[in-house]
């Protein structure tokens, strides 16, 4: 059990590496080209031409593997209200309903993605731009939504383990948590601005 335990928390961190790396240089990579783009374009007359599209792949890819990631922070919009007015019990129940509703359609879609991609292949179709195979940007639903698929699967297994009054108390933790820190956050944003005179 505790090796099983160990081969999870691999993928897991296997898996929220590839998130974060992906999503880090998707958008600087793509945020880096754009500017490149548009300084050429304005300043010496000339660009890159398949800039564009290679910029929409890059911020594709980064909103996708972050979305992926973000399941894993639980960092998605989620309204809890509901769940702090009814019994415990009732709220874990919730809970694994949702995620569970949630795993499904993240589960259709790649697998949906995965069929697509499969078509895609077979036909052949290439970029104008880039001309690269365009199963290679395809590639990011199937993977992406895979990924997400498996985090909410954590997600549900934690909810399983965790007893039912700490549930919601979790979660009401994590949202306190949360709002320490951006308010420490514009704290110090504010001792800046002071001590600067309004330069930063």
């Amino acid at each position: 059990m505790q090796l099983l335990s160990k081969f999870f928390g691999v993928i897991g961190a296997v898996i929220g590496f590839i998130n974060k790396t992906i999503a880090s240089i998707g958008i600087a990579g793509g945020v880096a080209l754009a500017f490149y783009n548009v300084v050429a374009r304005y300043i010496f007359g000339t660009s890159l031409t398949w800039a564009g599209e290679l910029t929409i792949y890059l911020f594709l890819w980064s909103a996708f593997f972050g979305a992926a990631y973000c399941f894993k922070q639980d960092a998605h919009i989620s309204i809890s209200i509901l769940l702090e007015r009814v019994p415990p019990k009732v709220s874990k129940v919730l809970m694994l309903l949702s995620h569970t509703i949630t795993f499904i359609f993240l589960s259709a879609v790649s697998w949906y993605g995965y069929e697509y991609l499969e078509l895609v292949i077979e036909l052949e179709e290439r970029s104008i731009d880039l001309d690269i195979p365009m199963w290679i940007p395809y590639l990011v639903i199937p993977v992406s939504f895979g990924f997400g698929a498996y985090r909410v699967a954590e997600k549900i297994v934690e909810i399983i383990k965790t007893p039912a009054d700490e549930v919601v108390q979790r979660s009401e933790a994590e949202m306190i948590i949360n709002e320490m820190q951006s308010s420490a956050t514009e704290n110090i944003l504010e001792e800046v601005h002071k001590k600067t005179g309004g330069m930063l």
